[in-house]
């Protein structure tokens, strides 16, 4: 090919061009994309090795992984879920343990919808890792899009295998701004030093030959090649035996062959990738002056491993300490423990963290050795494993100091309680004390004939110390559900009271209170009038009166149960039961009373057993009632609180996730969505767990309104009030579902705007420095830099796609500065419901527009509908729609500067030409002037005018290229 054919290569269609220009600028198009699709071709087979020699290691997997064809066998996700379980636990130390016990979820199905879903999960997976993601979506992989899944390849080998192995790289030389890439390449130059002829300048043409292979591999271990022989074989030759030695003596996998290096322009990405992996089988050996000395090395590395050792030893001691969740009994001894815990936190805890602060420094003494492979570092003994372990105890630290706090404060509301009841019992003793004085005086003045006095007062103190003895027994309910050990005492101090005060109301009503009734006068004067030969008339009266007492009694508690109320919330239903727990109590022992009152019968006269008898038939027919319908409420009772707690529980819960996401901050300032989707996915599991117990609950409750149960009232109220908050809490995973995916796609979105802006900027940087040129550029130079500049214009036109990707995106971005109470809303904004929202002020439906009056509180907006009806609502429900102006104009701002970067190139190419065109018509100048007379006479006619016709030739080009050209 002429020097004219080639210069021709380089036009353009945004300059003017002759139809044989054409032609050749089609042609060239032609080999470049013969020469992209053989990068690809390569790529794809690398990339695919390299997958492959990861999914091996993936012991998990049901059956073995492996990747045929990379395109294909990566759509459903599964292949790229295993590779990244098996990066992350072999490159990620801090969560190997979790990965290699946690697998990643993924979907089981067969249907496209599964497909994305598993390729989301990877995206997602690589995205909380901080791994930039560049228009590559779940789509693009499962539809197998060649470019797209070797680019999203790319960029995991890029994090895993070469910036991860990297990053390590201690160089003579580095500097701290240096790229992965960079490094990798500076270590290759210093691993070819002293080998005549080798040379390591780039990751392309500089590995064609395989001598730089060799030589890599001769620095690690020279009896591995024979450098004599390597440099007078081929280069296929080179490259086999560099490929197979690799792989025979150092396990590093053969992702190249030999074909595919030996080529004019050998692809950098394959290259970086085996490169990478060879740096990883052979780290380098540093220099003297990089390390400590040997003797200097051994103390500091023996210093770290006992440090360490010791370290490890206490941690997980004491982690095994506040793991242990039983607690003592006491208050007081609870109490020791808790000072305990605060000594341990401000005193030997600082001096652990200094142990583990002072391992550190010594670890980064040697790093370098290490890296070196001069130390070998135990497993569990790295800084981060230490971290780890630390960061367990620090866990169980804070889950100790909970369960103390809680259990402390337990302890001491029955502490308190328990000294409330022992107060209280010494009061209520002293009021029965003062009672029975008062009794057994009107009973000596009945003794003696004389009226009685305190008649209506110790009536009134007995019905007080009753009041005083059934509070009495709530609270001694209490110390017993909490399982204190004061309760069984407390319990016997209070039921002895109880006692007292039974033995004193049967005395007064026995022998103070006067007649019940006047129909039991009348039945005791027949039986006094028929029994007038009795020995002791006055026995049987008291007698009878005293049946008569036991069955008013009987009566008067069936009344209280039946008309007794059941509560309408926890507390009140809480107290009922402690109540009706304590007139349980004293009904059961009532029982005694009758078995006295049966006793009474034989003191009685013949006359009077008849009507006794009927007292006491009676008498056990009314208290077998009263002792079924107490049962029967005391299990109606715990049935009702064991609804309403659990509801209650259940409800509170809710209460809180409604108040936790409602009040989330969802505007520009929160960029972490990451976190958030995190958590929203533990706000999931724990919703389905929970969906489990609410469901358990409503069945409850449905079970006891379908057997009538008598508190059906209160059971209702809270089975609606549970459904209510259910499906108001799902609606609000409804809301934050359309958030997760605005607010990422907005971040996604400026942070690809400013991406491309940066990208953009290094672009022209790139072109400015490296297409800037003069004079004195030879041809060579000039046509291997048309040849590039031609090879950008390709990324020129991909960076063009881009911005209109972006321009596309930006007409559906939502706003979000209407969520930033600094920033209030001017005007009536409108705004959509991403949920369903019903309160008595206004009622709308998911994908109702709405308009905004008022975002001065971020969480709760005032809006109006469109019936015109206007409420406070939680701002969640709603998104501000596009179109987001400054998301448009940054894309406007951004398709200027890619025109200006258009115009940069044009101008530049039109430079390189015209300075070619020069040189071409140069060198012809140049050897016409070289002409003597022999030259001529010499000279044959066709040459001489081929010659003259060249000149006239590139001198035309020469016009026509520097027409638009400064430097002419």
């Amino acid at each position: 090919m002429s020097r004219q054919q080639r210069r021709r290569e380089y036009s353009t269609d945004s300059l003017e061009r002759t139809p044989s220009d054409d032609l050749h600028y089609q042609g060239m198009l032609r080999a470049l994309e013969g020469r992209k699709d053989e990068r690809d071709r390569v790529q794809k087979k690398t990339f695919t090795k390299w997958v492959n020699k990861h999914l091996i290691k993936h012991q998990r997997a049901e059956t073995q992984r492996h990747v045929n064809d990379l395109y294909e066998d990566l759509r459903d996700g599964h292949n790229l879920i295993s590779l990244l379980e098996v990066l992350s636990g072999e490159t990620l130390p801090r969560e190997r343990d979790v990965v290699r016990s946690v697998r990643l979820p993924r979907e089981r199905g067969r249907m496209r919808f599964h497909k994305l879903q598993n390729v989301q999960m990877a995206l997602d997976f690589l995205r909380r890792r901080q791994v930039k993601l560049v228009n590559i979506r779940n789509d693009d992989i499962a539809d197998g899009n060649p470019k797209l899944t070797l680019g999203l390849i790319w960029t995991i080998i890029l994090h895993f295998q070469v910036s991860c192995s990297i990053s390590d790289i201690q160089v003579n030389g580095q500097s701290d701004d240096m790229s992965a890439k960079e490094k990798l390449l500076l270590w290759s130059q210093r691993m070819a030093d002293g080998y005549s002829g080798v040379r390591c300048d780039n990751f392309t043409t500089s590995w064609r030959d395989g001598k730089l292979f060799n030589a890599v591999i001769h620095k690690h271990e020279p009896r591995f090649i024979d450098m004599g022989k390597v440099y007078r074989q081929t280069n296929l030759e080179n490259l086999e035996q560099a490929f197979s030695v690799a792989e025979r003596e150092l396990g590093v996998t053969r992702l190249l062959d030999p074909e595919d290096v030996d080529v004019p322009h050998p692809d950098e990405k394959s290259i970086i990738t085996y490169v990478s992996s060879l740096y990883d089988a052979m780290p380098r050996v540093p220099d003297v002056q990089d390390g400590v000395k040997a003797n200097e090395l051994e103390l500091h590395w023996q210093e770290y491993y006992e440090l360490v050792t010791v370290l490890l030893q206490w941690i997980r001691h004491q982690a095994h300490i506040f793991e242990e969740k039983k607690f003592p009994s006491s208050y007081e001894e609870i109490e020791i423990l808790w000072r305990q815990f605060l000594k341990f936190k401000e005193t030997k805890l600082p001096a652990k963290q200094s142990d583990k602060s002072r391992s550190t420094h010594l670890y980064q003494s040697f790093e370098s050795a290490v890296h070196a492979g001069q130390v070998k570092v135990p497993p569990g003994y790295h800084p981060t494993d230490v971290e780890k372990e630390w960061g367990r105890l620090q866990v169980s630290i804070l889950e100790r100091e909970r369960l103390l706090r809680i259990e402390l404060e337990r302890l001491e509301r029955l502490q308190q309680i328990v000294s409330k009841v022992q107060t209280e019992s010494g009061m209520c003793e002293e009021q029965i004390n003062q009672t029975e004085s008062l009794l057994q005086t009107d009973i000596r003045l009945l003794s003696a004939g004389k009226p009685a006095q305190h008649t209506a007062e110790v009536e009134r103190d007995l019905d007080k110390a009753d009041g005083m003895i059934r509070l009495l027994f709530n609270d001694v309910q209490l110390l017993k559900d909490g399982r204190h050990l004061q309760a069984e005492q407390m319990y016997r101090r209070v039921y002895r009271l109880h006692e007292r005060l039974v033995n004193l109301r049967s005395d007064y009503n026995l022998r103070l209170k006067p007649s019940v009734s006047t129909a039991s006068h009348v039945s005791i004067t027949q039986i006094s009038q028929k029994s007038v030969q009795r020995a002791r008339p006055e026995l049987d009266e008291v007698t009878l009166r005293y049946a008569q007492d036991l069955l008013s009694w009987v009566e008067e508690n069936q009344r209280r149960i039946d008309t007794a109320e059941w509560g309408i919330d926890l507390p009140s239903v809480e107290s009922q039961l402690g109540s009706h727990r304590g007139l349980h109590q004293t009904i059961e022992d009532f029982r005694a009373k009758i078995e006295r009152a049966r006793t009474d019968e034989s003191q009685l006269s013949p006359a009077s057993k008849g009507t006794y008898r009927d007292y006491l038939g009676k008498l056990d027919l009314q208290y077998n009632r009263l002792l079924n319908s107490s049962k029967s409420r005391l299990r109606n009772l715990d049935q009702l609180y064991n609804f309403v707690s659990a509801a209650t529980k259940e409800l509170m819960w809710l209460n809180d996730k409604e108040e936790e996401e409602v009040n989330y901050d969802w505007s520009e300032r929160n960029t972490n969505m990451t976190a958030k989707k995190e958590n929203y996915s533990g706000l999931m599991r724990e919703l389905e767990f929970r969906e489990k117990k609410i469901n358990d609950i409503q069945a409850t409750g449905d079970r006891l309104i379908k057997d009538g149960h008598p508190g059906k009232k209160t059971v209702e109220e809270f089975s609606a009030a549970l459904q209510t908050k259910w499906s108001w809490i799902l609606q609000v995973c409804c809301c934050i579902e359309t958030h997760l995916r605005e607010n990422t796609a907005y971040f996604q979105f400026f942070a690809d705007v400013r991406d491309a802006e940066q990208r953009m900027k290094k672009m022209q940087e790139t072109m400015k420095k490296k297409y800037t040129c003069d004079r004195s550029t030879t041809a060579t130079r000039l046509e291997d830099l048309l040849q590039d500049a031609v090879e950008e214009r390709e990324q020129l036109n991909e960076f063009k796609s881009d911005i209109a990707g972006l321009t596309n995106r930006a007409k559906s971005i939502v706003q979000l500065k209407p969520r930033d109470p600094t920033s209030p809303s001017r005007g009536k904004l409108p705004v959509q419901a991403v949920c369903d929202f019903k309160q008595m002020e206004i009622t709308m439906h998911k994908g109702d527009e709405c308009t905004l009056i008022n975002n001065s509180q971020p969480f709760r907006w005032k809006v109006l509908n469109r019936s015109g009806n206007e409420a406070v609502v939680p701002s969640i429900c709603f998104l501000v729609p596009p179109v987001n102006k400054e998301a448009v104009e940054s894309v406007s701002s951004l398709d200027a500067g890619q025109q200006q970067t258009q115009a940069l190139w044009q101008k530049l190419h039109a430079d390189l030409r015209s300075l070619l065109s020069w040189q071409y018509l140069m060198k012809d100048i140049h050897l016409i002037r070289s002409w003597n007379i022999t030259t001529l006479k010499t000279m044959k006619s066709d040459e001489y005018q081929l010659m003259l016709r060249n000149l006239q030739m590139h001198y035309q080009d020469f016009l026509r290229d520097s027409r638009d050209s400064r430097l002419f």
